[in-house]
């Protein structure tokens, strides 16, 4: 871009669009762990750490928010922060009232960054009476309810919305003369295009460049009353903070305010309201408060990847990214690619069986290098997609805290094993069924504090919720110490809607009939639950994904539902297993055990069901040849082994004619490509190019019970 054309502010300006994503996954990530922090934040002994990060995270999307023009996210984010900031000076002691306004505010913010991000251009919602309330607090005082909108103007914006290549204005009175060094740069055109950048975003009077005493320095005028931090937060996406110093000048814009043209780094106090605190991570050595001049150097972590890389400065270091951000799309490409390769190293592998290993010696054993690499490369990439189920556990205090401050209740939330990781296709469709059964348990399980006391229990109940690996399955418990389930009163139910049911029935079988469609127990109707939809919903969106749930109450005491899952969808280790011609996979994390069944071990009971008996238990049998009505060639002959697999708590002996080996698979989904199949969870490619289908061993196991 030349210098004419920064000069007369034509033609077209810097396009941010291609940062806008970055700013939005970066400003929920602020507002979620802001609101985090708030839910956990100990208003008796809340001390500096605790204050500092929440307002680091308000400022950090006000900053941003400015930098892309959303002036009304700006707005809000800066009243929030001005709160923050008499909070961490202990001008102000934190209340219940202020974490409610700032959770509020938190909300507000997700929606005005939504509209944003969607484009939408309706009349947006207003947050006049929010900003009041904000403002009333930090200044000491007890708002009123939320009401009707007070009529106080709304404080103007840091930062002007966006407007389409706007002509230079006029310094606004007051403005601060700034010069703005950048250097060393990597490259003389690292900040080319800035100025246009200026007056499109941060809406400076006038910027020109002066000639620099250094070949590798740009050197800018420019007059504007943003402060440091909005002008950093901008020329991020071009150049580090430590490439960037800025200096006030006087008014007449000629010489500087300190008189003795300090050398790059010379601090210089920040507008009031946007200045650094002692502590805070990244900031230099000595650094003071924000009553003080400070560094506007600020060193921060990683940067992310629309970031053009730092050069190497002598001013401060560059912390190396810990982190990437990859399109989900990217990574389910890598997935498939590497579950191919699976498929053809299954098949080389097969081929390669019938080589004299001997005469072969080099082939084999880069065959085998092969396989240990594919299985290597397979559980690294794999891992990519594991997330810990704390990004689950997360949303669930705030639901909490709201749901149990509108019912009445006094609920306590713990997590457990929040580092266990789950695949995050899983973790995306979970969510919603343990949103479900946590409300449930809120809304059913936990009882009014006085009904609590009077039953001998604290008036707090406890809602625990928790994750743990179990073979090749993750277990996720919702647990709560409430009422429990009545056993009377659900029988009674399931009469009245023509169920069919018994009072011998045991109480497993009893716990299962609230996932029948329709089914509530919920004398009330409300807004929260009792309509009877929701349960069977779980159950179906959990089996969707080859899971389990199950059910354990004791009336008075409490409830758990246990929901048991796959760890991933994608590739899975199995047991192939022959039945005629045919070839089956069972999950390798369902099979207990196989041995060669003896015919005097098999018994026939009522209805021709067959059991099996081993080391003194009995088991039922399945004869995968009649279910899925394998044809015979061979003359009637039948098979003589039997695999144990366990599901559900439960275990059965399917009935094969031999044992194929382990091998890794590539899980297909037959429903998408096909259409259901009963007792068949999924479909998978072998090595000789056929198709095989992957058993539903729950399927299997409560087709026996039946």
């Amino acid at each position: 871009m030349t210098e004419g054309h920064q000069e007369s502010g034509g033609g077209d300006s810097f396009d941010l669009s291609q940062f806008y994503q970055i700013f939005f996954e970066e400003a929920g990530e602020n507002l979620d762990l802001m609101e985090q922090m708030l839910l956990n934040l100990n208003l008796e002994t809340a001390d500096d750490e605790e204050l500092n990060g929440i307002f680091r995270c308000a400022h950090s999307v006000k900053g941003g928010a400015a930098t892309f023009g959303f002036a009304d996210v700006a707005e809000l984010t800066h009243q929030m922060e001005s709160l923050l900031d008499r909070l961490r000076r202990h001008e102000l002691q934190p209340n219940p009232m202020m974490v409610d306004v700032l959770l509020e505010s938190a909300d507000a913010s997700r929606v005005l960054l939504a509209r944003h991000q969607t484009g939408d251009t309706s009349a947006p919602p207003s947050n006049a009476d929010l900003v009041r309330r904000i403002s009333e607090l930090a200044a000491g005082g007890t708002p009123a309810p939320a009401a009707v909108p007070a009529p106080a103007p709304v404080v103007a914006a840091p930062a002007p919305a966006p407007v389409a290549a706007p002509a230079p204005v006029a310094a606004a009175p007051g403005a601060r003369q700034l010069e703005i060094r950048m250097g060393p740069l990597e490259r003389p055109d690292q900040v080319d295009g800035i100025k246009d950048l200026f007056r499109d975003i941060v809406g400076l009077g006038s910027v020109t460049e002066v000639a620099s005493d250094r070949a590798d320095t740009r050197v800018f005028h420019a007059s504007t009353s943003s402060s440091n931090d909005d002008l950093l937060d901008l020329f991020a996406f071009h150049v580090s903070r430590e490439q960037v110093n800025i200096r006030e000048m006087s008014a007449a814009a000629t010489s500087w305010t300190d008189r003795d043209d300090p050398p790059p780094g010379a601090p210089v106090a920040p507008a009031p309201g946007f200045g650094f605190f002692e502590g805070a991570p990244g900031v230099p050595t000595g650094a003071a408060t924000a009553a003080t001049p400070v560094e506007v150097t600020e060193v921060r972590p990683a940067a992310k990847a629309s970031v053009a890389k730092p050069a190497a400065s002598p001013v401060a270091a560059q912390p190396e990214a810990a982190t990437i951000r990859v399109a989900i799309s990217k990574v389910d490409q890598l997935i498939n690619l590497v579950g191919e390769l699976v498929i053809t190293q299954a098949m080389l592998a097969q081929n390669s069986q019938a080589l004299d290993p001997a005469a072969n010696q080099q082939l084999m054993a880069g065959l085998a290098d092969l396989d240990r690499n594919t299985r290597d490369l397979q559980e690294s990439v794999m891992s990519i997609r594991m997330i810990p189920m704390s990004i689950v556990f997360s949303r669930f205090p705030r639901m909490l805290r709201d749901l149990a401050s509108k019912l009445g209740k006094k609920v306590e939330f713990v997590t457990q094993g929040e580092a266990t990781e789950l695949d995050k296709g899983l973790v995306e469709k979970i969510t919603d069924p343990l949103t479900h059964l946590v409300r449930n348990s809120c809304d059913h399980g936990i009882e009014m504090p006085a009904d609590r006391v009077a039953a001998g229990k604290p008036e707090t109940g406890t809602i625990t919720l928790s994750a743990a690996h179990q073979g090749g399955s993750i277990v996720i418990e919702v647990r709560d110490d409430g009422r429990g389930l009545s056993r009377e009163k659900i029988l009674n139910k399931a009469r009245e809607r023509g169920l069919d049911v018994s009072d011998q029935m045991s109480d497993g079988d009893v716990w299962q009939l609230i996932f029948a469609p329709g089914f509530s127990t919920a004398e009330v109707v409300t807004d929260v639950s009792g309509r009877g939809v929701g349960m069977d919903v779980v159950k179906k969106n959990i089996a969707a994904l080859n899971g389990t749930v199950e059910i354990d109450s004791s009336e008075g005491y409490g409830m758990r539902v246990s929901v048991r899952l796959p760890l991933t969808l994608a590739i899975m280790d199995g047991m192939s297993v022959g039945v005629g011609d045919e070839v089956y996979i069972l999950p390798l994390s369902s099979v207990v055990e196989s041995f060669q069944v003896k015919d005097d071990a098999v018994n026939t009971v009522a209805q021709g069901s067959r059991l099996v008996k081993v080391r003194d238990e009995y088991m039922p049998v399945i004869e995968l040849e009649k279910v899925f009505q394998v044809p015979r060639y061979d003359g009637g002959k039948s098979g003589d082994i039997m695999v144990v697999v366990e599901a559900e708590g439960s275990r059965v002996a399917l009935l094969v004619d031999e044992l194929l080996g382990q091998q890794q698979v590539v899980v297909k989904n037959l429903e998408t490509n096909y259409r259901k199949v009963p007792n068949v969870s999924g479909a998978t490619i072998l090595g000789d190019g056929k198709v095989a289908l992957i058993l539903d061993t729950s399927t299997l196991v409560r087709r026996s019970r039946h």
